[in-house]
């Protein structure tokens, strides 16, 4: 804890030192004015992506200099913690990525984001995003974020050698099918399940509870006077305990985890689709690992027919240094032509519906296929379902777990959880 409160105190000294040269130069001519852009995409695919989008922005805004304030962390949740701090030190950022849906929440509730409707009147947005994502991102009629793009969070990511050496066919579709599966590869000698730090534990997890309760119920977690205490609830966490029985060495995050699958070292990981930018993209960004050979994919088990979503976004922040920069940030992550730079390096697909979809290939294509088609379950650890203090409650609880392996308590901080959530 200490070493996140100098690294927190230590980042938001560099953030406040980058917000300078706002100032006209000489002969009427404007000076560059740093636009500070707060994400998380420093890992190989997502950084690439955000490369793609910055240099688009260049282009279009000479006058305006990009400034990355990314911070590293898989899931966004070291990023979280230092937003949180410049936010209540009233240091926002120009713009900063946030999940789309009950993450932002909070920000919202306390007065830290600018609607975004002057925008979407602008840009004609809300005529080129799906509307159930528009849904998610207004309350009582206000837009508050751009979505960038849609994720899908339930995806079963195994080594296709792995699998035919422990005699297995293809990929479990249920999760009775996955842990009879599991057994079968720790015979063979191989880590069953590659996993990475804790919050990869929550994200497996929202596709545990949703293979095992089925959508509507899973659904139903996240609604007034949700039953978790029920049966059902019982046997999915029963169900998650007999699968991290079968999970191997943590990693530090969920790259070297899904690098075990690659390698051949690992047979199965469950992992967003942001994997697949890891895997497939050239080595210089990711793994340059061939699909359906090194790698391949199927729904998590039990949750085919059900699309787990998320999505990036970025907002206006009250009070932001450089806000024509950060509308300027905003015009471009809400464009088609800065989606179809970012998606398919990122290894997500657009969240506007006239995208050029000649560009998603590969695993891409089957994405774009089942979010036109399947139903549609939030994520609980990328902020749709749950606001950040219902989630951490969760982590909290999945922690202890991890120790403990008592799923009674497991189940009782779950149902605290729902009941303090706030939400």
């Amino acid at each position: 804890m200490a070493a996140v409160a100098v690294s927190v105190a230590g980042l938001l000294t560099l953030s406040a030192c980058g917000g300078g040269d706002k100032q006209e130069s000489g002969g009427g001519q404007a000076a560059q004015k740093k636009v500070e852009v707060f994400s998380w995409w420093t890992g190989p695919g997502e950084a690439d992506g955000l490369k793609a989008m910055r240099e688009i922005f260049a282009k279009q805004n000479p006058n305006f200099e990009f400034f990355d304030a990314a911070v590293a962390g898989g899931s966004g949740d070291q990023a979280r913690a230092l937003l949180s701090s410049k936010l209540q030190a009233n240091q926002p950022p120009d713009t900063f990525q946030g999940h789309a849906g009950a993450e932002l929440q909070g920000y919202i509730k306390s007065g830290k984001l600018e609607s975004l409707n002057f925008l979407y009147d602008e840009l004609k947005l809300k005529e080129v995003f799906p509307q159930q994502l528009i849904d998610q991102i207004s309350v009582q009629g206000q837009v508050y974020s751009v979505p960038v793009n849609i994720h899908r969070s339930n995806v079963l990511w195994f080594n296709p050698s792995v699998l035919k050496k422990a005699g297995i066919d293809g990929a479990p579709k249920t999760i009775e099918e996955f842990i009879t599966d599991l057994e079968k590869v720790k015979k063979s000698g191989k880590i069953p399940l590659s996993i990475g730090s804790q919050w990869t534990l929550v994200h497996l997890l929202e596709s545990v509870l949703l293979g095992s309760l089925g959508t509507d119920a899973y659904n139903a977690l996240w609604t007034a006077n949700a039953d978790w205490s029920n049966a059902n609830v019982t046997k999915a966490l029963e169900n998650f305990k007999t699968i991290l029985s079968y999970a191997g060495s943590p990693q530090d995050d969920w790259q070297p985890a899904a690098k075990q699958v690659a390698d051949g070292e690992a047979a199965f990981n469950i992992m967003g689709d942001w994997a697949y930018g890891y895997f497939h993209n050239p080595p210089e960004g990711g793994l340059g690992k061939e699909s359906h050979k090194d790698f391949d994919w199927a729904a998590s088990p039990g949750t085919d027919g059900t699309f787990m979503w998320l999505s990036d976004s970025f907002t206006l922040p009250k009070g932001a240094p450089n806000r024509d920069g950060a509308i300027a940030w905003l015009k471009v992550a809400a464009s088609k032509e800065g989606q179809d730079a970012f998606n398919p390096l990122k290894g997500s697909i657009p969240a506007r519906k006239d995208a050029d979809q000649s560009l998603y290939k590969d695993y891409l294509s089957w994405d774009l296929e089942q979010w036109a088609s399947d139903k549609l379950a939030g994520s609980i650890q990328h902020g749709v379902v749950a606001n950040d203090q219902w989630r951490q409650a969760i982590t909290d609880a999945v922690g202890l777990f991890q120790q403990d392996k008592d799923v009674a308590k497991f189940q009782q901080a779950l149902v605290a959880a729902a009941k303090n959530s706030g939400q």
